[in-house]
């Protein structure tokens, strides 16, 4: 016992003379190890930053089949948003792309292949969009395909880019991938009982820029979001369609959200996207940012008044061979 004692005294000595020693000999300004972790985590935040890691190699061969893309609208914007989606990326990709509108529209079933009514209300309220979402989820699940992905009608989706993105994850682990709106996770408050209320906060990917899901992941949502379930759901937290899809993933199942910079809405500033890398991008926008008119700073085939999204410009940037494309254009 005595010799235990004396073992513990002999090595508190030994580290009180090692921290005097460190206190002694470093510089003057280091008086205590408040001030020296200080220094030291100084010393690493000056180092330089690493360099982007390579781009991930693909996870599985997938092709534009093995993807349901939804698209979300409503019939007052069948003319004034769709007809500009079914010119440009849905001409090439209509076996992929699904529209979920809420009102029966005979000229669109004629442009489109995939056209269903969810039958929801046209109001752009909080059951209104989870309606339709939960009719996306049950049509992807009786799909059978290995990835859904969720974009709005002022969406342009880069499909050659988006499937090369999804071809880097395997379909059967838990992916859930886009862009957060907010710079932080959304709290609120989820409804357990008539009288107990639970606070919770978790990330999710505004549906403004698209987001997509893996089957895998899509499979183990069954009991949140299937079958009317993902309406209930949406009520018990009070939020939309796109929060209610990172509660039930992040929050409910446990799995992160994987931030995406490819995926774009109105809700940032689209100037800013450089134009050099504009071909790369999954998914584009427009609309107003603070205001003003937003949308991707490009020169084009279009002046801004023939093509104010700039979406026919993107269009014949990535497939110069569309017959309204001009020929021999520079961009």
């Amino acid at each position: 016992m005595l010799k235990s004692c004396g073992r513990k005294l002999l090595l508190s000595l030994v580290g009180s003379m090692f921290t005097c020693l460190l206190v002694l000999m470093g510089p003057p300004a280091l008086r205590s190890f408040a001030d020296y972790f200080g220094r030291l985590s100084r010393a690493r935040r000056e180092v330089p930053a690493a360099p982007p890691s390579p781009p991930r190699p693909p996870a599985e061969d997938i092709s534009p089949r093995d993807v349901f893309i939804a698209v979300k609208t409503t019939k007052k914007f069948h003319k004034a948003r769709l007809e500009l989606l079914l010119d440009t990326w849905i001409s090439r990709n209509r076996d992929m792309t699904f529209i979920f509108t809420d009102g029966e529209d005979e000229e669109l079933k004629k442009q489109a292949r995939n056209v269903i009514n969810t039958n929801c209300s046209a109001a752009h309220s909080r059951q209104a969009l989870s309606c339709k979402m939960a009719v996306e989820y049950d049509k992807f699940i009786e799909s059978g395909r290995k990835w859904f992905c969720h974009v709005d009608d002022d969406n342009y989706v880069n499909v050659r880019m988006l499937v090369k993105l999804l071809s880097s994850y395997p379909h059967t682990q838990d992916i859930y991938i886009g862009k957060p709106s907010l710079d932080r996770p959304i709290q609120a408050t989820e409804r357990i009982s008539e009288n107990k209320m639970h606070p919770v906060h978790f990330w999710f990917a505004t549906g403004g820029a698209g987001f997509c899901i893996s089957r895998g992941l899509a499979l183990k949502m069954s009991p949140w979001a299937s079958g009317g379930h993902f309406m209930s759901t949406a009520e018990k937290i009070r939020l939309p369609d796109d929060c209610t899809i990172g509660y039930i993933i992040e929050s409910v199942l446990g799995v992160k959200l994987i931030r995406s910079n490819l995926f774009h809405s109105h809700l940032e500033n689209l100037h800013q996207v450089p134009k050099t890398e504009i071909h790369k991008q999954v998914t584009l926008s427009y609309g107003m940012f603070e205001n003003k008119r937003n949308s991707i700073h490009m020169k084009g085939a279009f002046s801004v008044e023939e093509d104010p999204s700039r979406f026919r410009s993107v269009h014949c940037l990535l497939y110069p061979d569309t017959p309204w494309c001009p020929a021999n254009m520079v961009y």
